[in-house]
């Protein structure tokens, strides 16, 4: 069992930049690949970032992939999401997501558990 709790969410101004944070439990955070994902009123959940356990290789969604970051802390089993150069289709909540895969993958499938996200809204 792994439990995940997202924050750092809020209201930003188009252009700005917002700091996600998912805090793990359980489960032996530091084996998992972590991911994030959003998902936006009426659409689909998408991939947006994910990381291997080492923290040494990563996968971004082409519209975020120079202005994300995920990063993790392994000895504080925290997940990071530093999102700059925010845009207004950036305006979704935000879950972040844990993996039993040996690499960084963006199929949900993949992912056996799931905080509850936080929302992001980005003004224009």
């Amino acid at each position: 069992q792994v439990q995940l709790v997202e924050s750092g969410g809020g209201l930003v101004q188009a252009g700005g930049s917002l700091r996600l944070s998912c805090a793990a439990s359980g489960r032996t955070f530091s084996r998992n690949v972590m991911g994030w994902f959003r998902q936006a009123p009426g659409e689909e959940r998408e991939f947006v970032a994910a990381i291997n356990w080492i923290g040494n290789s990563r996968q971004y969604e082409d519209s975020v992939k120079d202005r994300f970051t995920i990063s993790r802390d392994n000895d504080k089993n925290t997940l990071y999401l530093q999102m700059n150069s925010l845009k207004p289709e950036d305006t979704a909540v935000y879950l972040c997501a844990s993996s039993k895969s040996l690499i960084t993958t963006s199929r949900e499938y993949a992912y056996d558990y799931w905080g509850q996200g936080t929302q992001v809204t980005v003004a224009s």
